[in-house]
């Protein structure tokens, strides 16, 4: 019974860091391309 309620409330946990993360991270890609390729790529 307390498994099952820790593993919904795990999975909540995963979706809304997920969908919190997301946005973050698409900025720091397009920021973190845009001035990548003025410096030249990275490895």
């Amino acid at each position: 019974m307390f498994r099952a309620i820790a593993d919904v409330l795990r999975q909540i946990g995963g979706a809304i860091a997920t969908v919190v993360t997301l946005p973050f991270r698409a900025l720091a890609r397009l920021f973190g391309g845009a001035s990548g390729s003025a410096r030249g790529r990275r490895a």
